[in-house]
C-alpha cells in the first residue's frame, strides 16, 4: 500500500510542478507515476482496490488542474507563472507591391545595424542594410524587397 501512495504522491506533485516548470517532461513523468501506481495496486491490492486507485488518480488529476488552472491563477504567487498580456500587433507583408518599391528612396528612422526601420512615402517598412551599419535619417535607395522586408543601401 505505502508503493502505491508513493507513486501517486510522486505523480501529483511533479504534476503541480508542471505549471512552474514548463515544457511537458514532469507531466509526462508525474502521469507515468500515477499510471504505474494503478498498476501496482492492481498487482499487490486486487481489482477492486485497482479499480478504486484509478478513480482515486482521476479524481485527485482532475483536483490538480483544477488548482492549477482555476485558483493557482488568482493568486498573487501564482500571477508570475501565468501570462495576462497579450500581443495584438501584427505583421504587414509588402505583398504585390515590394516589387514597386525597388529603385525609390528612404530615409532611415532608426539605425540600421543590419536591421531598422525606414520610410518611403510616408509609409514605415522593415529594411536590412546591404553596406552595413547605417545611422538615423540617412537617404538610403531600396535595392531588393521581399514580402516581409526591403534591402537598401546609402544612394550613391
Amino acid at each position: 500500500m505505502s508503493l502505491v501512495i508513493l507513486f501517486f504522491s510522486i505523480g501529483l506533485i511533479l504534476l503541480f510542478l508542471e505549471v512552474i516548470i514548463p515544457g511537458g517532461i514532469l507531466g509526462i513523468i508525474g502521469a507515468i507515476s500515477l499510471f504505474i501506481g494503478c498498476i501496482t495496486s492492481f498487482v499487490l491490492l486486487g481489482t477492486n482496490q485497482g479499480l478504486i486507485a484509478i478513480g482515486v488518480a482521476l479524481i485527485a488529476g482532475g483536483l490538480v488542474f483544477y488548482i492549477q488552472f482555476k485558483i493557482l491563477p488568482k493568486t498573487r504567487f501564482g500571477q508570475r507563472f501565468f501570462l495576462k498580456n497579450e500581443i495584438s500587433a501584427s505583421s504587414n507583408s509588402l505583398q504585390e507591391n515590394a516589387r514597386d518599391l525597388i529603385g525609390k528612396t528612404a530615409t532611415s528612422v532608426t539605425v540600421l545595424s543590419p536591421t531598422g526601420y525606414v520610410i518611403i512615402d510616408g509609409k514605415t517598412f522593415e529594411a536590412s542594410s546591404q553596406s552595413g551599419q547605417i545611422p538615423k535619417d540617412t537617404e538610403l535607395e531600396v535595392t531588393a524587397a521581399t514580402p516581409f522586408q526591403l534591402t537598401v543601401r546609402t544612394k550613391a
